[in-house]
């Protein structure tokens, strides 16, 4: 008996659409996380990109729950002394809502050069609207 190894050739990338309506955003995170590593396959790999590409649409209008809304806060650093600007997630839900679902999944993946490579095959989009329908998405089940 012979012990199967996967190999760059034997992969195929295909694609899946989530709406994120009414979805709750850790859940549907860590569901989107395991789809792009490609968990959900059985010629999983961890040292290869196994994993698929994820479109999501509706991202607007996703669903926190307890006091995240004015407690969970998002960082960045304009580079200036003294830039240190803060967001809360009512704040960056209403101007940027893609954002909030890609940090979720992007703190989910590795944090090397292949989660790198996996996060660029997630689209997420704020509106129903996305340009993948050329490559045919499949609905994914969550």
């Amino acid at each position: 008996m012979n012990t199967y190894t996967t190999r760059p050739k034997d992969i195929k990338h295909d694609w899946f659409i989530v709406d994120a309506q009414g979805q709750t955003l850790g859940r549907l995170a860590t569901k989107i996380a395991t789809v792009l590593k490609g968990k959900h396959k059985t010629i999983y790999t961890p040292s290869l990109d196994t994993g698929d590409f994820v479109v999501v649409v509706n991202a607007d209008k996703l669903a926190v729950t307890g006091r995240k809304l004015d407690d969970k806060k998002y960082y960045r650093h304009t580079g200036y002394p003294g830039g240190l600007k803060e967001v809360t997630l009512r704040d960056q839900l209403a101007r940027h809502p893609e954002r909030v679902l890609l940090a979720a999944v992007k703190g989910m993946l590795p944090h090397n050069r292949l989660g790198r490579k996996m996060f660029k095959k997630l689209k997420v989009y704020a509106g129903a609207e996305h340009p993948h329908a050329a490559h045919k998405p499949k609905q994914l089940e969550l």
